[in-house]
């Protein structure tokens, strides 16, 4: 018997609220996966956390607040689900805040990269 994989709710790009973006946005591993998805869309099971031990109901639930945000697509495919940023929708409702997100936590990453080679962690 097939199984027939559920399309999950979307929220409309007029319905977008900042409050809720930026609450998805302010945790590392929610965070990380957008910045994954920033490269192009991924399968679900190709998205990985920062740390592999996390279950995969936590994971599920990570995806769950980044879709009803209105951050990612969460789509069938295959047998799987494919992920994708919603880049588009996000620029025309909240213009270049993707994109600064993103390039500060580069900058971030910069940052402690640099510091965990210099003596004790400092600049």
């Amino acid at each position: 018997m097939a199984t027939e994989i559920l399309e999950l709710p979307h929220p409309a790009r007029s319905d977008l609220r900042l409050t809720d973006v930026l609450f998805a946005l302010s945790d590392p591993e929610r965070l990380a996966i957008v910045r994954q998805l920033a490269g192009g869309p991924l399968e679900m099971a190709q998205c990985h956390l920062s740390d592999p031990s996390i279950p995969k109901s936590t994971k599920s639930h990570l995806m769950k607040v980044l879709r009803e945000a209105g951050i990612i697509r969460n789509e069938p495919f295959g047998r799987g689900r494919r992920l994708s940023l919603r880049q588009h929708d996000l620029d025309a409702r909240f213009p270049g805040l993707i994109d600064s997100v993103l390039s500060a936590c580069d900058g971030d990453a910069a940052k402690g990269a640099s510091r965990a080679g210099s003596p004790a962690g400092k600049p």
